[in-house]
């Protein structure tokens, strides 16, 4: 099930809570990814909010936006990235992604699996990929005035599970979005104090939003191959020794004969 694109953007782009969202996970993803220079970066779901800081530096920023869900112009004021596609069959080449971000987009998925293979194809060997979800133990997966309510929300453990199945390498994981998923002035007026407790507190080590990081490792072709040696080349044996002149009977040596 995905959200319509116009409530994704209403969220995001004209609300209180959305732009608080957006700040905390934006700020946490490029902490982890700070430059893209010359790369290309790409966004699945609804990734455009945490993009902005790379269009200035990455060679390309393409953001996929799935059928259902529906597409919209962005970003405002610059020629237009956004892309509508197929779930499941992205226009890209294979291996063009050196940053891919997925931002609901994965938790919505009818076919999770096919949606993991279609990230490892457009991800360039050493690739990164940033898998944002919402977390089953926190407070933003039960709001639905908010999409982090729906879809399917993971923990850091079942997340990680299911990237390592289909060959992904785990390079961190974390959460963030501390601050609760609530209006009410008292709470809009503590969003630092509380993602800086959320992080430092284990009581409150239930962020509600996971982030996955992870990288494509290609293994060699000859990993694992036996390369027949060379077959040795014999050792070559002492030089003759110059032969010397035999002793005559009498004790006497022969002399060479001399010329008349």
């Amino acid at each position: 099930m995905h959200l319509d694109v116009q409530e994704l953007r209403n969220f995001y782009y004209r609300s209180a809570l959305g732009r608080a969202a957006q700040k905390v996970v934006r700020d946490q993803l490029v902490a982890l990814w700070p430059e893209a220079k010359g790369q290309t970066v790409v966004g699945f779901g609804f990734a455009v909010p945490l993009l902005r800081p790379y269009l200035a530096q990455a060679r390309r920023v393409v953001a996929l936006m799935p059928g259902p869900q529906g597409v919209m112009a962005w970003p405002a004021g610059m020629p237009n990235v956004s892309v509508l596609c197929d779930e499941l069959r992205w226009p890209l080449p294979t291996g063009i992604a050196d940053k891919l971000v997925l931002l609901h987009g994965f938790e919505m998925s009818d076919d999770a699996s096919a949606l993991m293979a279609e990230c490892w194809r457009v991800m360039g060997p050493g690739g990164r990929a940033m898998f944002i979800v919402p977390n089953r133990t926190g407070l933003w997966a039960r709001a639905e005035r908010t999409p982090f309510g729906y879809g399917r929300p993971f923990t850091t453990g079942q997340l990680e599970a299911q990237l390592r199945k289909h060959g992904f390498a785990i390079e961190r994981s974390l959460s963030t979005l501390y601050q609760p998923p609530s209006l009410k002035p008292r709470w809009r007026r503590l969003p630092a104090l509380l993602e800086t407790a959320g992080r430092h507190l284990p009581v409150f080590r239930a962020g509600g939003v996971v982030m996955v990081e992870v990288s494509k490792q290609v293994v060699s072709p000859l990993r694992g191959t036996r390369v027949p040696l060379r077959a040795r080349l014999p050792i070559l044996s002492a030089p003759p020794q110059p032969a010397t002149p035999r002793a005559r009977s009498g004790g006497e040596t022969s002399s060479p004969p001399t010329m008349p």
